[in-house]
């Protein structure tokens, strides 16, 4: 399998398409959430129950007794459904940057390749990393699928698909010197195109305050539908993401699909500023996942929580809309999409 996955038929689904199951990492570096970590435990384990009853859970742990504190923590959060745990350590959760991005081709001998991108914890912020840098390989030995090198560094949350052949990522991130020093963006998008199965690739500017990530779309905008886009507004011309938030819309209401016509794009609040211990975290409603039958929002005890969830149900009808207090969980730097990392089906 040398050629490019794009010219074997495969591509990257969205992740609204059917799930065999969602992949996670339980947390257990307290340096992720200093003196928290404990108070994120029982929101953790709360999003797991509500994504078993929607598909199987698979959760990385680093040993047997990482895993009974896990299952002490889900029972109390009555997660009943199909938990697999897999001993494959790791250095930190964030599942959907250090996971295997899987693609697929539903008429090739291997219906599944997962896709393993080089892993630097965004631009070398956080060492070590090395433990995170194999859960792609072990991913695709458990699921006894094909693993092929990205050749790139790229995280899953740097990125969001249409499953149509269209992506959206952010400048501020992939051309980040961090990332990828020697690649140009024409190169950077061919790799894309050649690994996920993509045609066109959509450039946003920057991400929002807080963000340690240097900027990923999963914070700012997501594609809800093949012409649909919901992207984050911020009103109040005096907070940090007032101009980045604007200048990204402007992009958006700019771009035009493959034939031609502009995307629908729904407006999401953003909730107030959440600021921990006077660092300003990167509270979005936009890092909310989508599973089978729940789309999992992140809350922040605000009224907008409501707004944000009704602007989802809309998006997503069919699919039970599931609001959890991440005011916790984002000291961590990330939500709901940054730790989990969707498996598709065959």
């Amino acid at each position: 399998m040398s050629e490019a996955l794009r010219d074997l038929g495969y591509r990257m689904p969205a992740e609204w398409e059917p799930h065999q199951a969602t992949w996670l990492s339980w947390p257990h570096n307290p340096q992720s959430w200093p003196g928290k970590i404990e108070q994120v435990w029982p929101r953790y384990a709360e999003m797991v129950a509500a994504l078993v009853r929607s598909e199987t859970v698979h959760i990385n742990v680093n040993n047997s007794t990482m895993e009974r504190q896990a299952q002490k923590y889900l029972r109390e959060a009555g997660a009943d459904g199909e938990i697999v745990f897999h001993y494959f350590p790791t250095n930190d959760a964030w599942c959907r940057d250090h996971g295997a991005i899987i693609v697929k081709n539903p008429l090739a001998t291997s219906p599944l390749v997962a896709t393993d991108w080089q892993y630097n914890a965004w631009g070398e912020k956080y060492p070590p990393f090395d433990l995170d840098q194999k859960i792609p390989g072990q991913m695709a030995n458990e699921l006894h699928i094909p693993l092929r090198e990205g050749n790139m560094v790229l995280e899953g949350g740097s990125i969001d698909v249409n499953g149509e052949g269209l992506l959206l990522t952010t400048e501020s991130c992939l051309l980040n010197p961090n990332r990828n020093p020697t690649m140009t963006r024409e190169q950077i998008e061919q790799r894309l195109q050649e690994m996920l199965g993509v045609e066109t690739v959509y450039w946003l500017g920057d991400g929002i305050a807080g963000d340690d990530t240097n900027g990923h779309i999963d914070d700012i905008t997501r594609f809800v539908g093949p012409n649909t886009i919901v992207t984050a507004i911020e009103t109040d011309s005096s907070d940090l993401n007032f101009m980045p938030l604007r200048e990204s819309f402007e992009r958006l209401k700019s771009f035009l699909n493959p034939a031609g016509q502009p995307f629908e794009i729904y407006e999401l609040p953003m909730p107030p500023a959440v600021v921990y211990e006077e660092q300003r975290l990167p509270a979005s409603y936009a890092n909310f996942y989508i599973a089978n039958d729940v789309v999992l929002v992140p809350t922040f005890l605000d009224r907008r929580d409501e707004q944000a969830k009704e602007i989802l149900q809309h998006c997503f009808p069919t699919r039970k809309i599931v609001g959890i207090d991440c005011t916790d969980i984002v000291w961590g730097l990330g939500a709901f999409h940054c730790l989990t990392q969707q498996i598709p089906q065959p």
